[in-house]
């Protein structure tokens, strides 16, 4: 089963950014893929909190969800959109992917569980709780690659939510993100296979990278890991789209050769000794 993953550099306007996924999508329908991974953020990237702000509309009235939805349906292409800025009822936004069928229904939405909250040695200040409300469910979804565990970026140091999505039945995990350059050079490989390894299961890890209009730096380096913790695909630091095959046999093989999921017992209460 062929994948295929954007890796962009998204900016301020959501325009320029819908032009570049739906360009993805036309270009990994001609490459064969089957299912098309998107970052974090790929509808708007802007730390400008009042500026942004103005671009962030309910689900229903997104023109990216809208022209994605299209594409999709024009192309005949799964999509994992990997999430989008969303105005929720009560006002505050919601970090929500998409999983979009061959049809350009919406098979699947997931809000971000974890909020990123931090001050930085490199003097970056981050406070996503700020804006952003947190999902309150964990998703899995079939698609033709199988069941699909969703989670996004900062969700991947919480090994509890892969445990589960694999205890779900998650055979193929999705991890968009729009790391930073310090965070994603010392955690991000090490993190990704692990939660393969863990899980017995592939990742897919579309990422955002470069330089954005908003002046901040991405890590890049979106990639594919088997159940093995083998990296199938890295793409480095440049923007583009790239495609990998998963061979569903190797899922088989993992399992059978470490079977741990077969081993998992709930955890008893901690005795914490003096």
């Amino acid at each position: 089963m062929k994948v295929a993953l954007l890796q962009m550099t998204a900016g301020i306007d959501p325009a320029a950014n819908t032009a570049t996924l739906v360009d993805a999508i036309d270009c990994a329908a001609g490459e064969g893929a089957t299912m098309l991974f998107t970052p974090e953020m790929s509808g708007l990237l802007d730390r400008d909190r009042q500026r942004g702000a103005a671009k962030v509309v309910v689900e229903a009235d997104d023109r990216v969800l809208a022209a994605v939805c299209e594409a999709a349906a024009r192309q005949g292409l799964w999509v994992h959109l990997g999430s989008l800025a969303i105005r929720r009822a009560d006002g505050r936004f919601a970090n929500r992917g998409f999983v979009i069928d061959a049809k350009g229904a919406i098979r699947a939405r997931y809000d971000k569980l974890h909020l990123f909250d931090v001050d930085l040695p490199t003097g970056e200040s981050w406070r996503e709780s700020a804006s952003y409300a947190p999902g309150e469910a964990a998703v899995v979804v079939e698609t033709p690659l199988g069941p699909l565990g969703l989670s996004i970026c900062y969700d991947l140091r919480f090994p509890d939510l892969y445990r589960a999505l694999s205890d779900a039945g998650a055979t193929v995990l999705a991890m968009p993100a729009a790391f930073t350059r310090p965070t994603g050079a010392a955690h991000w490989h090490t993190l990704l296979r692990a939660r393969a390894i863990e899980a017995g299961a592939f990742v897919i890890a579309a990422a955002q990278a470069g330089v954005h209009d908003d002046g901040r730096a991405t890590y890049g380096h979106s990639l594919v890991v088997d159940p093995w913790g083998e990296v199938l695909l890295d793409m480095g630091e440049a923007a583009g789209l790239a495609t990998v095959t998963l061979r569903q046999e190797r899922l088989a093989e993992v399992r059978a050769r470490i079977p741990a999921l077969q081993h998992r017992r709930a955890i008893p209460p901690v005795e914490r000794i003096a």
